[in-house]
This record gives structure tokens, sequence and C-alpha cells, in this order.
């Protein structure tokens, strides 16, 4: 299980590119960092979430084959249903660009993944992310993990809660609120298929 929060400053707003699809743009000194983490959501039809879900297994080995993939999971809750989230590694944004190249040119990624859940997708968004300097990517020692390494829905609620108490959360709360203009948590759960659980 997976609790991703995500917020939105008012210095990195997310922008629209085209109807239906959304992207973060990274600016600002983390962009010459090198590596960065696309987080892909694609909202879902309701009764394709299992079709999507199943050919997506059985055909992630074709896109795997051109970048690494950190993990897939569908949305439990936490905003909108039928959703699925991923993330994915690039060296820089010229790897990226050449990925996306050779999917393009992928014939067998696009007859058999590409093209048959086009019609399951209602809207797809993409956001360029970096990790804080502080934090490393790591996989958990157990199956089950949210960012802050609770072991389910009710460790986390607990955690938030005494957290709520502690003076030096509220203090830092206090000061970085000004900045935010919006959050989302969402309570991921990992596809069969995604790497990090």
């Amino acid at each position: 299980m997976l609790v991703l929060r995500s917020g939105l400053t008012r210095a990195l707003a997310a922008r629209t590119l085209a109807p239906q699809v959304c992207s973060s743009l990274a600016t600002g000194p983390r962009q010459y960092d090198g590596t960065f983490y696309e987080f892909r959501t694609y909202y879902l039809k309701p009764s394709k979430m299992n079709q999507f879900l199943e050919n997506t297994k059985k055909n992630i080995h074709l896109r795997t084959a051109h970048s690494e993939l950190v993990g897939y999971w569908s949305v439990e809750f936490g905003g909108t249903m039928n959703k699925v989230f991923h993330i994915w590694k690039y060296d820089n944004f010229a790897h990226r660009t050449e990925v996306r190249k050779a999917l393009a040119k992928d014939k067998e990624w696009q007859e058999q993944y590409l093209i048959p859940n086009l019609a399951l997708i209602d809207k797809q968004e993409s956001e360029i992310t970096y990790l804080v300097p502080w934090c490393k990517l790591e996989k958990p020692p157990k199956e089950v993990h949210v960012l802050w390494w609770n072991e389910s829905a009710d460790s986390r609620a607990a955690g938030r809660h005494q957290s709520h108490e502690d003076p030096r959360v509220v203090a830092a709360v206090r000061e970085s609120v000004n900045f935010l203009e919006s959050q989302q948590n969402m309570l991921l759960i990992p596809t069969s298929f995604s790497p990090l659980k």
C-alpha cells in the first residue's frame, strides 16, 4: 500500500497542455540534477478497469524494455476512482525523449498495448518530479509501503494523529502552508507487476 501525497505550490502550478492532458513542468535549479521521475495517472472508464489492468499485466514487459518502471498502482481511495498511477525513471530529458521516440516506433507495443487501451482511457496526466536532496528511493523491507513506512491505513491514521500533537510538526505546517495551493492524498494498491509494492 502506498499513500501518495501530492501538493501544488504557487511556484509550480500545473498547466493544461491540451484537452484532457495535463503536465507540470519542473523549473528552478532541480531541473539540472539529471535523474527525474515521471508520475503518470490514467483515468479509466469504470467498466473497463479490469480489462485495462489485464492488458497492462500481459504487455508491461514491452514498455519496461525501454525504461525503468518504479511502480504501478491502482487507486483504492482518495480523489477520483477508476484510475491507475505509475512512476517511470529517466536519466534526463534527452533519455525520456529517446524512450518516447522508441515507443512510437515499437509496433508490438503499439498494436498489443497502446491501441487496445486507448479506448479505455478517459484522461491522462503526467508530472515531472525530482527526489528531495535528503531522500532515497528504496524498496521497503516488507511488501507494504507508504511514504512514511506505515504497515496499514490504520497505523498511518494513528501516526498522523500523533504528529498533529507534535509541536515541531505543527510549526513546520504553519510555516509551509502559505506556499501550498492544493493537496491530495491517495491510497494506492500495487499491481502484481509493480516493482515497488
